[in-house]
């Protein structure tokens, strides 16, 4: 079996940071990656700031198969990401004639190709272009980083052009399981269970039930289908013998 592909996600923007902004991407990739068999490992929310950049691009780049960043690509002065993570790269940045080309198809030569939309057309040398169909603009490849917009619709469209662009590892398995007992009734025999299936990992989850009081969805998670099936028998068994403990509290 080949090794698992891993993955990493940079979410950068001020606005982000101070709550004007409620990031949806990580998770719109999260689901894209874990369909695709790869594991995103790490997210991280940075500021728009230059060294920041490219000191998390180049963190990151070399830990995992493929790092994707969203946000900073637009015509403002405070999208930087291209250029840094150019810079990350060692790598020449400038208006590249394929993205302009793009860019003049939607915005014509005239008056509304401005300066600050030409800034939407940087594209580092031997990049790929990630197709736009929402907004134009395009986002990048460049080596295993992913540079992509920040505007949710424009990231999730993107996605199914680098979908393309992405291997692709076994597939993730997972069973849900409902359980009627709180974390703290649940904790110590969940524990067991854990420890005694080191090739599932066991997740709970705590909800409100329909009338009040918590209960907790466990869910289970493995490559390995074997491995999976056992595992949520010692749950169902565990569950079973915690038959008329109390399903009050936390």
């Amino acid at each position: 079996m080949t090794d698992t592909p891993t993955a990493a996600m940079i979410v950068i923007g001020d606005e982000v940071l101070s709550g004007r902004t409620r990031d949806a991407n990580t998770q719109v990739l999260a689901k894209m990656l874990n369909e695709a068999g790869i594991d995103l490992c790490e997210a991280r929310a940075i500021r728009d700031d230059e060294a920041e950049i490219i000191a998390t691009v180049n963190a990151l780049r070399g830990r995992y198969t493929y790092v994707f960043t969203s946000g900073g690509i637009g015509p403002t002065h405070d999208d930087i990401t291209a250029e840094a993570v150019a810079a990350a790269m060692e790598t020449p940045i400038g208006i590249r004639d394929d993205a302009r080309a793009i860019l003049v198809a939607r915005y014509g030569e005239g008056a509304d190709l401005t300066d600050a939309r030409l800034r939407m057309a940087r594209i580092p040398d031997g990049a790929t272009l990630i197709d736009n169909p929402v907004s134009g603009a395009p986002g990048f490849r460049l080596d295993n980083v992913f540079v992509m917009a920040g505007v949710p619709q424009v990231f999730a469209a993107m996605l199914d052009h680098v979908r393309t662009m992405v291997g692709t590892g076994e597939v993730m398995k997972d069973i849900s399981i409902p359980c009627p007992y709180p974390e703290g009734v649940l904790g110590g025999p969940l524990t067991d269970v854990s420890q005694a299936h080191p090739n599932v990992s066991i997740g709970s989850y705590p909800r409100l039930q329909v009338g009040g009081g918590w209960g907790v969805t466990i869910v289970a998670r493995s490559r390995d289908a074997t491995a999976l099936a056992k595992a949520a028998g010692a749950i169902h068994t565990m569950l079973a013998s915690l038959e008329g403990s109390t399903t009050t509290g936390e």
